[in-house]
């Protein structure tokens, strides 16, 4: 069954009012006006009576509630990059088309990135907060509040994609030197321009690393692909940047190593279970030991605006009977 030309669109959050009022100029939309997500049995009435559903990372669509999907629904038009939240493959075998919205996030989110990796080794968050009352700062001191310098350290890149070229580029203006590991080696032209060193076991990149940056997606294999054993292979004086994806890292064992200071410390955007924030980062947060972010890092008027634009390019190309841009194969994930 084909796209129908004004098909019916179920969003499932609240997005930007431009991109909302060019979808009810092109299609008939149901809106989420109070921003609440969507309970499993509100997904379930949606994927039952929508041609096409657009929903965002807090929505888990798996086979189970794809099994209920009515024959009417053809699109899944995911508000962000990663899919990790639905079964593509799932989707895939029902014929529903699974679209993403990629390369306007890359920017943002390595800002993020690069916020954290300095804000974690220089304390920047501790120091604010002894200025809005939870401190009592007594002046400056040759010895207090010290960090750890930037220039000159080792910077390892877990997923040298869009993002972690992103990080690289903005790393080595801070004079970070850039070390990278992913499943495949990159060309030599990027590790030129980058001036970027591949490492093909992930272990030993850990090892030797001053500050590690997750940049990879949540797939199956990703999934604690850093284990309790490959953290306990970084140095003492070693920090952990994730921008990412939550579940990439063990945060169990993450947080035990921080606690035992065999890990210095961590500046988190992501948690493994959002948005529940495990109470022991909170305590290491007010200690000082990491710095934490609640999943902002692509969290700017401009990306949400592009991300939209891109939902509607996708929606309009299946209606016009074409291919979706930005469709995802279940063997891209």
């Amino acid at each position: 069954m084909p796209l129908s030309r004004n098909p019916k669109v179920v969003i499932t959050r609240k997005l930007p009012d431009q991109v909302e009022a060019r979808m009810r100029e092109l299609f008939e939309v149901s809106l989420n006006e109070d921003d609440r997500p969507f309970s499993r049995e509100q997904l379930a009435a949606a994927l039952a009576s929508a041609e096409v559903l657009v929903p965002t990372v807090t929505d888990r669509i798996d086979e189970d509630l794809l099994s209920g999907a009515g024959a009417q629904l053809r699109l899944i038009a995911n508000f962000g990059n990663g899919v990790d939240n639905i079964d593509v493959a799932a989707a895939h075998a029902r014929g529903i088309t699974v679209t993403n919205t990629p390369d306007v996030l890359s920017q943002d989110t390595a800002d993020m990135a690069m916020a954290l990796i300095l804000a974690v080794p220089r304390r920047l968050t501790e120091g604010a907060s002894v200025l809005t009352g939870e401190g009592d700062w007594q002046g400056w001191s040759p010895t207090w509040m010290l960090g750890r310098r930037i220039s000159g350290k080792r910077l390892g890149i877990i997923g040298l994609g869009r993002v972690g070229m992103a990080v690289a580029k903005r790393a080595a203006a801070f004079g970070l030197s850039i070390n990278y590991h992913n499943r495949h080696r990159m060309s030599e032209a990027i590790e030129r321009e980058l001036g970027a060193i591949w490492w093909e076991s992930l272990d030993q990149m850990l090892a030797h690393m001053d500050i590690i940056s997750v940049n990879c997606p949540s797939t199956p294999a990703t999934f604690h692909l850093l284990s309790a054993r490959r953290l306990e292979l970084m140095q003492p004086t070693a920090y952990i940047v994730n921008t990412a994806r939550g579940d990439v890292v063990d945060e169990e064992a993450l947080i035990r190593l921080i606690e035992d200071g065999r890990i210095a410390g961590a500046g988190l955007d992501v948690f493994e279970h959002e948005p529940t924030v495990n109470p022991r980062l909170r305590a290491l947060a007010r200690a000082g030991k990491v710095v934490l972010s609640p999943h902002m890092s692509s969290a700017t008027i401009e990306s949400r605006i592009e991300m939209g634009e891109k939902v509607i390019i996708n929606i309009r190309m299946m209606a016009d009977g074409d291919r979706p841009a930005d469709r995802v194969l279940p063997s891209m994930v």
